[in-house]
């Protein structure tokens, strides 16, 4: 969540009446996350999301997202809720970009968690795995491996103000990457992008996931190694420090509802490698390029060159357990 795209009182009448819930009262933009743009809005003290979709969002991909979390809801995996407009439609337009209004959902995200949280975090990642299998929806990860080659060649030289020799770095991670990732393991639609910021507790408990935007169909580890990423280092001054407890609860969390067979485990590693270049990869592109207007929170990229370095170290399923 961010605010690419500023909003006025002449937008909010136009959306005011698109729908049938009321007076906008209030409304407020959200400064964290990198992708699109978020206002919380106020209607009869009742709260909502608004997204200006930017960026990498393809227009083609807007109705599998409001459709995932509409069947996710009626599935019991709590997330946001699309809102329909008076001519039936999720979508409508907002200063010529498409945009969206969805439920708001209790509770915030916390700072960090305890290996405690990641075990009931590993827990509901495989329920709304488990959920999403029998979802007859489909969409191809657009920032899958494929894509990672065409994300590198746009990478100018200023990227070695961030590491120098960083983009060689990247190309020859990506070439032992591709060599070495798997062709079939079990997949489905997951979420793609469960950083901390979208896992929301309310009451000290798990309460649900948001920001569905980056959702498609692949490996289910491949989501597992993205957490493995976001959810379980601790970042101690400029480093970045795996917290092996961490990580053993979130797996283990996650092997209680839903088993891992044999091929899973052997390609963990490489998986999380994976998810660690895709990482620094966009988050590299970003940084050099987010324009400065934009009222966002821009992420380090350094942070991944760590992890990265990390990941390489390891071989087996049993290092994360």
């Amino acid at each position: 969540m961010a605010v690419f795209t500023k909003i006025n009182y002449s937008d909010i009448s136009k959306i005011e009446k698109l729908f049938k819930l009321g007076k906008i009262s209030k409304f407020e933009g959200i400064k964290q996350g990198i992708e699109n743009t978020n206002y919380l809005i106020f209607i009869k003290n009742k709260k909502y999301i608004l997204t200006i979709f930017e960026k990498r969002v393809n227009a083609k991909d807007l109705p599998f997202f409001m459709k995932l979390m509409s069947k996710l809801s009626q599935q019991n995996i709590r997330c946001p809720q699309p809102i329909q407009n008076k001519e039936g439609g999720f979508i409508f337009k907002v200063k010529n970009k498409r945009a969206c209004i969805v439920s708001f959902l209790k509770g915030k995200d916390k700072k960090e968690l305890s290996s405690k949280d990641c075990f009931t975090v590993g827990k509901n990642i495989a329920k709304l795995h488990l959920v999403s299998k029998k979802i007859k929806l489909y969409r191809k990860n657009s920032l899958s491996l494929n894509s990672w080659p065409n994300l590198i060649s746009k990478l100018d030289n200023r990227i070695n103000n961030i590491s120098k020799n960083l983009k060689n770095t990247m190309q020859n991670d990506l070439k032992i990457i591709k060599k070495n990732w798997p062709k079939n393991l079990p997949k489905g639609i997951i979420h793609c992008d469960l950083f901390i910021d979208n896992i929301f507790f309310y009451k000290k408990k798990f309460y649900g996931f948001i920001d569905f935007y980056f959702s498609a169909n692949d490996f289910y580890i491949y989501e597992l190694a993205i957490c493995i990423n976001a959810l379980c280092f601790n970042k101690r001054k400029n480093r970045f420090i795996f917290d092996k407890a961490k990580s053993s609860k979130l797996l283990k969390g996650y092997r209680s509802i839903r088993k891992l067979n044999i091929y899973e485990m052997k390609y963990f590693n490489i998986m999380c490698r994976g998810s660690a270049l895709r990482y620094l990869l966009t988050r590299t592109f970003d940084y050099l390029n987010t324009p400065q207007s934009a009222d966002i929170e821009i992420k380090d990229p350094k942070e991944y060159i760590q992890k990265l370095n990390f990941h390489r170290k390891l071989k087996s399923f049993k290092d994360y357990i």
